[in-house]
């Protein structure tokens, strides 16, 4: 017998391109085109090197739990904070799915859903968008071992509304419903209220999008404090240690400037509004977005084809090679510089 074959073997989740070509316009990974907050900046400067000597503190005894408990108006015990919110996704399947029933998200969604289910033995069943790419909420009514989707959706940008949520969330009280939140701060109506009547809800939520600090790696789980002593606990668990001091510090410094907050969120969906009028000149098509990024689909050319020629063009965005979705491209909303690079690139293109 071979050592391998008790190898936990799963196909990784694949990141967009990291290029390190310099002068390219990286529009594939949903980055934020403008800097953190200047109190960000002025943070790092303050920062003591000979901290990095001591262990973090826990993040419920930081200046960052602190300000997101006032945030959002809620108790201490109901909030949670990991390593982005990829950590904290992965520490609430490992937490909450385990029935043996499976876990329900579309087929059309964030793709490492299916990667942390394989990787934990979850079982799950991928439920068809309709023909718009939205939700149906009627595919979430039968028995099931936990629910997890995104609002708005990735990559599609579909967003559902909190009513319909509550539809789900209030039909499967025997088992944990997550809701993504990784982009509900460009144009999307959040389900934080529902937190009040439902104990099985959790939301998450993510620094790396509009907050601008996707390379700090800093998410959170909002949800009742019987949920977010379960995530510690297995948390606490796997390792005590998991965020360190200096993105504690500069969250603390990103969550005070809500000034700077709301005007680059505003200044990114001006300028996605405004592309979706350039795209539409171009023949594109695409669902209506509320995230930082736009799904689109050429009426004539292949979205490879154009994936292929824009990368020659030092821009990239993203391209799956999968069912449903091989003729889309998932374009992120950059600057208004970069975007109009973008528009003269397909012009000579499509």
């Amino acid at each position: 017998m071979s050592w391998e074959e008790n190898v936990r073997k799963v196909v990784p989740y694949t990141a967009g391109e990291q290029p390190v070509k310099k002068g390219i316009i990286k529009l594939n990974t949903n980055e934020c085109p403008y800097p953190p907050s200047p109190m960000v900046e002025a943070a790092m400067r303050r920062a003591e090197c000979d901290d990095l000597r001591l262990y973090p503190q826990f993040p419920e005894k930081s200046k960052l739990y602190d300000t997101l408990v006032s945030y959002h108006g809620l108790d201490k015990e109901d909030i949670f904070i990991g390593v982005g919110s990829d950590d904290v996704l992965s520490m609430a399947f490992l937490t909450f799915f385990n029935s043996g029933r499976p876990v329900l998200f579309p087929d059309i969604t964030y793709s490492f859903y299916d990667v942390w289910a394989e990787v934990y033995n979850i079982a799950y069943l991928k439920k068809p968008l309709d023909e718009n790419f939205c939700i149906r909420k009627e595919d979430y009514m039968g028995e099931n071992g936990g629910i997890i989707f995104p609002n708005p959706n990735a990559p599609t940008g579909a967003l559902m509304a909190v009513d319909d949520i509550e539809e789900i969330v209030k039909a499967n009280q025997d088992v944990v419903c997550i809701v993504d939140e990784a982009y509900i701060d460009f144009g999307g109506v959040s389900a934080l209220p529902l937190l009040k009547k439902y104990d099985n809800l959790l939301i998450v939520r993510t620094f790396s999008k509009s907050r601008a600090m996707a390379g700090a790696r800093i998410g959170y789980a909002v949800g009742s404090r019987k949920l977010i002593k379960y995530l510690n606990d297995v948390k606490y668990s796997v390792n005590s240690y998991t965020m360190n001091r200096m993105s504690l510090e500069l969250g603390e410094a990103c969550m005070q400037d809500e000034a700077y907050f709301k005007e680059i969120c505003n200044k990114i969906i001006a300028t996605r509004e405004r592309s979706e009028k350039e795209l539409t000149a171009l023949g594109f098509t695409f669902p209506r977005s509320y995230g930082n990024f736009i799904f689109a689909s050429h009426k004539n050319v292949r979205a490879k084809e154009i994936f292929e020629r824009l990368k020659e063009n030092d821009i990239y965005v993203r391209f799956w090679d999968k069912p449903r979705i091989d003729n889309y491209l998932r374009i992120t909303i950059g600057t208004d510089e970069q975007m109009d690079a973008l528009f003269k690139a397909l012009k000579g293109i499509v």
